[in-house]
């Protein structure tokens, strides 16, 4: 119904149309982080936590509603071009936000071996993800295939592991020495947060979710017909104008993050973000009913993930050596995935 209608519009006004609809997923994102800083600090919960946790499984919204709208569509090459392509997209964004940092980089902040984790976990169902890719995929039970089940369950092992890391079965919050803050400048970000109640708090950060989740909503539709009228192609649209507009929340969150000096958060947000992007191959299979998804993964998208791999081994080396320099405004890890990033662009149009 809403493709139809907007399929009768001038591709001009649709372009328009996904303009004010990212505007509007921007400004909640970037709500939504001060909100998160906010009961961060008044619950005393962990940076990591909330960046893993809180803001990754808000800030997925969009790609939740992207994927399952294409998987019931039957658009294979949509749900995993966005999926896969997203990952990269993400994962550079820690160089914009690297750009904000004026001292040293921003994975020379981190105080605490959790980022690191959150990578190692990430790589691991990558890994895990492209050996099923290259095997290929068999049904399991119905049409839903046995690479998608095994990758939810390391998902949910991995997040078993991140929340026992401390050998008890506690509830995992992250132990972190308190982030160096200048209360002049982040203040202005969070200016009369103090004075509203909690349950005002939780209303505002629901009432953003929903803003977010609108937009994605108007965003997918937009981005399916701008394919069809600028005759792009589902592939090339999905890791490029798809997969940058559903990532604007993680972008606007990350970017503020850094603004409040909540640096694990900001990080912890991408590397959420991109695990969450691989688990919902699981919804994805269900919903998509010629067959398993991952038995149609074309070049653009295989292509997409072995990339995303690339740029998170290369900020877990930056979270590592913990380089001190900046070039060009930003540390060394940030400017090398910034250039794969650009490189990768190329690749998808060539053979998109």
């Amino acid at each position: 119904m809403i493709m139809s209608l907007l399929g009768d519009l001038p591709l001009i006004v649709n372009f328009v149309l996904f303009g004010l609809a990212a505007c509007g997923i921007w400004i909640a994102g970037t709500k939504l982080s001060i909100y998160a800083d906010e009961i961060s600090d008044r619950k005393r919960i962990g940076k990591a936590f909330m960046g893993l946790i809180f803001l990754a499984s808000i800030t997925s919204l969009p790609e939740l509603v992207t994927t399952i709208t294409a998987a019931i569509e039957a658009n294979a090459a949509l749900v995993l071009n966005n999926m896969f392509g997203g990952i990269v997209l993400q994962t550079a964004i820690l160089a914009a936000a690297d750009l904000v940092i004026r001292q040293a980089p921003l994975t020379s902040y981190p105080r605490n071996p959790t980022p690191v984790l959150e990578a190692s976990f990430l790589l691991l169902l990558m890994a895990l993800l492209m050996a099923v890719i290259s095997i290929g995929d068999a049904p399991l039970f119905g049409h839903v295939g046995y690479g998608t089940v095994l990758l939810a369950l390391a998902y949910g092992g991995s997040l078993w592991l991140l929340r026992n890391m401390d050998g008890n079965s506690a509830a995992w919050t992250p132990i972190e020495i308190p982030e160096e803050r200048d209360q002049e400048q982040t203040g202005m970000w969070r200016r009369g947060l103090d004075d509203i109640p909690f349950s005002l708090l939780t209303w505002r950060s629901i009432a953003a979710a929903g803003v977010i989740l609108f937009c994605g909503v108007l965003l997918v539709e937009l981005a399916d017909t701008i394919a069809l009228q600028s005759g792009l192609g589902s592939s090339f649209i999905g890791v490029t104008l798809l997969a940058a507009s559903t990532s604007l929340p993680e972008l606007s969150t990350t970017v503020m993050a850094v603004r409040l000096r909540a640096y694990t958060m900001a990080i912890s947000n991408i590397f959420g973000s991109n695990l969450i992007m691989i688990v919902l191959v699981l919804p994805a299979d269900l919903l998509y009913a010629p067959g398993p998804i991952l038995a149609h993964v074309d070049r653009s998208a295989a292509f997409a993930l072995a990339a995303g791999l690339l740029v998170t081994i290369i900020y877990v080396i930056g979270l590592i050596v913990r380089h001190k320099r900046k070039i060009l405004g930003m540390g060394l890890d940030s400017l090398t995935v910034l250039a794969v990033y650009l490189a990768s662009l190329i690749v998808f149009y060539l053979i998109r």
